[in-house]
């Protein structure tokens, strides 16, 4: 890979880097920017911040409902560049749009994902990462992302066949998202052994790995980083705090946001944990 290296890249310099999805508009945008300042407190690197598709299919539940409350709330596509333009004049850390393709592609007044990512750049976007889109079948939205100085990450599954993999690898730049387990997004009770035999297919690329899917707990990051991961990223934890705070009339919008700092300084302090200790002499 040839090009330089990027802000979402540098995520990654000081050490292992957490990287914490929400959905935009969940269940409001005010919320939202309240809960990526509280993500950003409790230790994130990286905000992906999705932007809400109808038909969200490497979503497990979690993440399909906070989609439905996102867009009963009327986040659009346009509504979530002006969230991130705000945000980005808040807080400190690079901002990846998670989403899928039909969305970038039928935006503006031509076919295409090009007029999307030049707007996401002006607003304040990284990178993306876009699930549905195989990369075979990428080189606009490549050739875009390129063209503005924007990430484009790829999801390397432990299906990826190795010729798919050298493919991905020559188009992805900022990091690569390991997809820890097969399925779908969720929180899980362990880490799967998926996690560790796809790391160690990429462990002579240099480019960052994060490590997503299933992650929910510090010993969970604890445990991906000792594997040989540079990030681990989480979802499905944060929107289930979030979803409890939607069903509980009692459960204040302060509440909800201390629980996601807490629950990010927990895991970013669990993958602190994970890194190799020195020997001692």
């Amino acid at each position: 890979m040839t090009q330089s290296r990027s802000e979402l890249a540098s995520a990654f310099e000081d050490g292992p880097a957490l990287i914490s999805y929400i959905a935009a508009g969940d269940p409001d945008v005010e919320a939202t920017k309240e809960y990526v300042r509280a993500l950003v407190r409790g230790g994130s690197d990286v905000i992906e911040l999705g932007l809400p598709f109808s038909e969200p299919v490497a979503e497990g539940p979690t993440i399909q409902a906070a989609v439905r409350r996102a867009l009963d709330s009327g986040m659009t596509p346009q509504r979530y560049l002006d969230l991130v333009r705000e945000l980005d004049d808040e807080v400190d850390v690079p901002i990846v749009c998670m989403t899928y393709y039909n969305l970038l592609y039928q935006y503006g007044d031509e076919p295409g994902p090009a007029p999307f990512v030049e707007a996401a750049a002006e607003a304040g976007i990284d990178g993306f990462v876009v699930p549905d889109l195989p990369v075979d079948e990428s080189d606009p939205l490549y050739e875009a992302c390129r063209a503005h100085g924007l990430d484009l990450v790829f999801i390397v599954a432990p299906t990826t066949t190795e010729a798919r993999l050298e493919r991905m690898l020559d188009r992805s730049s900022g990091f690569v998202y390991v997809q820890g387990r097969m399925g779908t997004t969720g929180a899980k009770d362990d880490v799967s052994s998926d996690a560790s035999v796809s790391l160690q297919r990429l462990q002579d690329h240099d480019i960052p790995k994060a490590v997503g899917f299933g992650i929910s707990a510090g010993e969970h990051a604890r445990e991906v980083i000792a594997s040989g991961a540079d990030g681990v990223i989480v979802g499905s934890a944060y929107v289930d705090l979030i979803a409890e705070g939607v069903e509980n009339d009692d459960q204040s919008l302060e509440t909800v946001t201390k629980n996601l700092e807490s629950l990010a300084r927990e895991l970013k302090a669990g993958a602190v944990e994970g890194l190799p200790q020195p020997e001692s002499k």
